[in-house]
């Protein structure tokens, strides 16, 4: 299959970016909402140099990005550790049972 072209609007300039079809509406969203982190961020800092707004941009995103990553693996690490005591109880369970039917 092949990109198709979508237009975003990001700090009032447009630009083409090649998309996979199916994910425009996704492109466009994520688009719209780095355009209002920069504006926002524009307000708040009152940085007017969009190479600057844009570069604080990416290491904002990638911070939030590394610290979803910490979480979900934290999360991965507690079920795994849960779903060992859960088989090693239902193991003893089924040990017992068959204890008691002999």
């Amino acid at each position: 299959m092949s990109n198709q072209a979508v237009d975003v609007e990001i700090l009032g300039k447009i630009t083409r970016v090649n998309c996979p079809p199916g994910q425009e509406d996704s492109l466009i969203q994520a688009a719209k909402e780095l355009d209002d982190r920069l504006k926002e961020m524009a307000e708040r800092t009152k940085v007017t140099n969009e190479v600057k707004l844009l570069t604080i941009a990416a290491l904002n995103i990638c911070y939030e990005l590394q610290n979803q990553i910490k979480e979900n693996q934290q999360t991965t690490e507690h079920l795994a550790a849960r779903m060992e005591q859960l088989s090693t109880s239902l193991d003893r369970v089924i040990h017992q049972a068959e204890r008691e039917t002999l």
